[in-house]
């Protein structure tokens, strides 16, 4: 034990540590982005069947299609855009919601 207790990490771990925050927020951006676009086409497929005005189904297949170039764009390693693209996604489905 010739270091300090209190000293830095060698500078590879913390090249690793990043990596890894990296490879958790493009699975997380992914993840995310494939379930909402689902979600978003199942209930865009649900509202088609009943009475309601065409622009409910419309508003879900538009958000899905955001939240899937979200999930396309999280797995290229623009996760902030993804974030960014998520939340509109998610806003635009919620609209269409609001004319249900």
């Amino acid at each position: 034990m010739s270091g300090r207790a209190d000293s830095e990490p060698p500078p590879d771990t913390r090249a690793e540590d990043a990596s890894r925050e990296a490879r958790r927020a493009r699975r997380l951006a992914v993840g995310t982005g494939a379930v909402l676009a689902l979600s978003g086409t199942a209930a865009a497929l649900l509202r088609l069947t009943g009475p309601v005005p065409a622009l409910v189904p419309a508003a879900y297949a538009c958000g899905a299609a955001v939240c899937a170039l979200a999930a396309v764009l999280g797995s290229r390693g623009r996760t902030r855009r993804a974030l960014w693209l998520l939340v509109a996604g998610l806003m635009v489905m919620a609209l269409g919601d609001q004319f249900d």
